[in-house]
C-alpha cells in the first residue's frame, strides 16, 4: 500500500492502528476480508440486512448469548470477528424514526461492517499505530461551526421550553464543526484515538481510503458477554480537577439528567426479548476522560433466551444518553434544532467477535473526508440547564479532540 503525502483534495489512506475495541489478543494484525454499506435511503430493513451479511459470515448474530464452539469449528474459523460502524440516523430508521438533517460526510455510509481475518505470521501489521514516520505536510485549517453560540444557547432555551410544555423530559443537543486540511490525516487520527480514556480508541476506514473514522469514546452503549447485556451511560461532566469532582458529586441538576437517561436505559434492555431482570450494577460513579470528570453508571440484563443483532440494535439505538426522553419525542425536537446532521458522531462503533460484542458510543469521534475534517459535540438539556453553560461544556468536550488534531506528537 503506498502511504502518499497529500495535497488539498487528497483521499485519506487508511490509517493504522487497531479497530475500535478488537480484542488485543489480535495484536492489531487486522486483514480486510468483505464489507458491507448501507447509506440512508437505501432500500431495506439495515437491522435485517447487516444481520444477514455477519451471519453469513459465520458470526453468531442471531443469537449473542451463544456459548457453544460451533463457531470455532466452522468454515468460517479464519475469522477474527468484524467491526461496525452504525450511524445515529441508521438507528431512527431502525426504529422508524425520520432522521434529522442530512449528513455533513454523505460519502460514509450509515451502516458499515468488516469482517476481519488475520495477518500471516511474521506479516507486516496492516494496522498499526505508530508505525509510520510524522506527516511533516499535515495541515489544518480554520473551523467553521454549525452554529454560533448565541445559536447554540438558543437551541438550549428551545428545549427548555418544550419541557416546560411537557413534550419532553430531557434532549440532547449536538453542534457540528469541520475544517479543510491539506495532507495524511493518518497521525492525527491516531493522536485523536490515543487519548487518555479512550475506552474505543481506534480507527476504522475502508481500504480504498475515500474516508477514515477515528474515536476515543469512553462510553459503552452495549456490550454482550458472559451471558449478560451491558450498558454504561455517561452524563454529567466537569473539569478533572478536585473542584470539579466535588462540583458533579454534588450537584443536584447532573444527577437528575443522569438517572432519567439510567431509566431510559433501563426501559431499553427491559424491552428486549430474550432477557432477564434489568439491574443497575452501579449509579454515578465518577471516571476521567481527557481532562474532564464523567459520570457513568453500568445498567445490565441477564440473558435468559434468543437475543439477535437486529433487535437489540433496535433497542439500544440511537443511544438514549445521546437522544433524550422518551426518545422518540427527543429524535423530533433534535430534528428540527440541529442545523447539521450527526454523520458518524452519536451512533455505534465497536466489534463482534465469536464470544462476544462490544458497541461504544460514537461521541469524541472524528471523521474526513477527502477534503475536510468533521467534530460533533452537544450535551443533555433539562428543565434546570443554563443555556451558556451547555455551549460551554460542549466546547470542553470538543476541545481534546480539535488539540490532538492539530498537535504533532
Amino acid at each position: 500500500m503506498v502511504h502518499a503525502q497529500g495535497s488539498v483534495g487528497h483521499s485519506p489512506v487508511p490509517p493504522p492502528g487497531a479497530p475500535p475495541a478488537a480484542p488485543a489478543a489480535c495484536n492489531a494484525r487486522h486483514h480486510a476480508l468483505r464489507s458491507f454499506s448501507w447509506h440512508r435511503g437505501d432500500s431495506g430493513d439495515p437491522a435485517e440486512l447487516l444481520t444477514e451479511f455477519l451471519a453469513g459470515n459465520g458470526l453468531p448474530v442471531r443469537n449473542l448469548g451463544r456459548s457453544d464452539d460451533k463457531y470455532r469449528t466452522n468454515s468460517h474459523s479464519a475469522i477474527c470477528g468484524a467491526s461496525l460502524y452504525v450511524s445515529a440516523d441508521a438507528g431512527s430508521v431502525m426504529i422508524n424514526v425520520t432522521p434529522g438533517s442530512a449528513s455533513p460526510v454523505p460519502s460514509i455510509p450509515d451502516i458499515y461492517a468488516v469482517v476481519w481475518g488475520h495477518t500471516t505470521c511474521g506479516s507486516t501489521p496492516y494496522w498499526e499505530l505508530g508505525s509510520w514516520p510524522s506527516t511533516v505536510d499535515w495541515e489544518l485549517g480554520a473551523w467553521t461551526e454549525s452554529w454560533t453560540r448565541a445559536d447554540h444557547a438558543a437551541a438550549v432555551q428551545d428545549v427548555r421550553d418544550a419541557i416546560g410544555r411537557g413534550d419532553v423530559y430531557q434532549v440532547n443537543v449536538v453542534g457540528h464543526g469541520s475544517a479543510p486540511y491539506v495532507g495524511n490525516p493518518t497521525n492525527a487520527l491516531g493522536r485523536v484515538a490515543r487519548l487518555a480514556g479512550a475506552r474505543y480508541g481506534g480507527i476504522l476506514g475502508p481500504a480504498d481510503g475515500s474516508w477514515a473514522i477515528a474515536t476515543a469514546s469512553p462510553e459503552t452503549l452495549v456490550e454482550v458477554r458472559d451471558g449478560r447485556i451491558i450498558t454504561r451511560p455517561i452524563k454529567g461532566t466537569r473539569p478533572a480537577t478536585a473542584e470539579g469532582r466535588r462540583e458533579l458529586l454534588a450537584s443536584a441538576k447532573e444527577r437528575a439528567e443522569h438517572v432519567m437517561i439510567v431509566d431510559l436505559e433501563r426501559n431499553d434492555l427491559a424491552r428486549l426479548p430474550g432477557t432477564g431482570p434489568v439491574r443497575v450494577e452501579e449509579l454515578f460513579a465518577i471516571r476521567e476522560w481527557s481532562g474532564l470528570w464523567q459520570a457513568e453508571s453500568v445498567v445490565s440484563a441477564a440473558i435468559s433466551g434468543d437475543v439477535g443483532l437486529a433487535d437489540l440494535l433496535r433497542a439500544v439505538c440511537p443511544g438514549g444518553s445521546v437522544t433524550g426522553a422518551p426518545k422518540i419525542a427527543a429524535l423530533a425536537e433534535i430534528a428540527a434544532l440541529e442545523p447539521v446532521g450527526r454523520g458518524v458522531s452519536m451512533g455505534a462503533l465497536g466489534w463482534i467477535g465469536p464470544d462476544h460484542l462490544d458497541l461504544g458510543l460514537s461521541i469524541r469521534t472524528v471523521a474526513v473526508d477527502g477534503t475536510r475534517v468533521h467534530t460533533w459535540a452537544g450535551g443533555g438539556i433539562t428543565a434546570d440547564s443554563e443555556p451558556i453553560a451547555e455551549v460551554d461544556e460542549a466546547a470542553a468536550k470538543v476541545g481534546p479532540i480539535r488539540r490532538a488534531l492539530t498537535a504533532f506528537a
